[in-house]
């Protein structure tokens, strides 16, 4: 570690850890800012350590969402699947919401294993720890970025034009990076206390893929539309994808519902996370 971030060493006291007031905040981001330049490392180093020794490297971001939109396009046109009108080809529907999908599980993933991978340096360097947890995130950025190339020539193949307001999808997506850093930082912390965690991440995510209309489109009556009234999200997945193909939020009073919470959620974790922090390296 070098001079310029051991000077940035902290010193804890019991008012620390306590209280929700804006000097709080302001320390909290203060040092998340001036920890921006280790974020940058850590994430150049995890990148270059991710896909070092990997023959397919970053495509690897790409082939995983081309097997799943397979599997399902299989299922639809064999009549097992019967997924509806989708307005577009199937496939082009499914890559899209597969995308916009694996911002979250794959971003949840990697953020719920940013501290115990970087467990040596937890317990020897005194450093922002949320600066772990978004050095991870910032490997789905790039991973999504590469899918989105793939989604352009799915587009092309299928000679569908997107609509205008396929730019304003970063804006729309921010609600879910939220709610997926939110449930990052938690995550890390538990699964400092358990390493059950990585497994149940696994399962939980899956299901809530079958639960949330990634692959097939919102129903409007059943067991599942009332699931979808109360999964968060619905709504960011969807709303997403209505910015690509109808350029209008087919769902805009859930999508303002799910962006509120995901904006709360994630400032409760970071403080919940800073509380925590002092205590991190004795259970690593």
């Amino acid at each position: 570690m070098s001079a310029q971030f051991r000077d940035q060493v902290r010193r804890y006291r019991q008012d620390d850890l306590a209280g929700w007031g804006p000097k709080v905040w302001g320390e909290m981001s203060g040092e998340l800012w001036r920890s921006r330049e280790l974020m940058w490392r850590l994430f150049v180093r995890d990148f270059i350590a991710k896909y070092k020794q990997s023959i397919l490297g970053v495509s690897w971001a790409v082939i995983m969402p081309l097997m799943v939109v397979g599997v399902f396009v299989f299922l639809n046109r064999s009549g097992i699947l019967n997924v509806g009108e989708t307005g577009v080809p199937y496939p082009l529907y499914a890559l899209i919401g597969l995308t916009v999908w694996q911002v979250f599980s794959g971003g949840l993933t990697a953020c719920s294993g940013a501290i115990v991978a970087g467990g040596s340096m937890v317990s020897k360097v005194n450093f922002p720890k949320e600066a772990l947890v978004v050095a991870a995130f910032g490997q789905v950025i790039i991973e999504t970025l590469v899918r989105v190339v793939l989604l352009a020539i799915a587009f092309a193949m299928y000679q569908v034009s997107p609509s205008w307001t396929v730019v304003l999808v970063p804006f729309v997506l921010l609600p879910m990076l939220f709610l997926t850093l939110g449930l990052g930082l938690l995550f890390s912390l538990l699964n400092v206390l358990t390493r059950d965690v990585g497994n149940i991440l696994t399962l939980g995510t899956t299901f809530l893929m079958f639960m949330t209309p990634v692959v097939y489109p919102a129903p409007a009556e059943g067991l599942f539309a009332d699931i979808t009234v109360y999964n968060p999200l619905a709504p960011l997945v969807g709303a997403a994808r209505d910015m690509v193909l109808t350029g209008h939020l087919k769902q805009p009073v859930m999508y303002a519902w799910a962006s509120g919470l995901s904006g709360v959620f994630l400032l409760f974790s970071w403080r919940l996370f800073h509380m925590v922090e002092p205590r991190m390296a004795e259970r690593l």
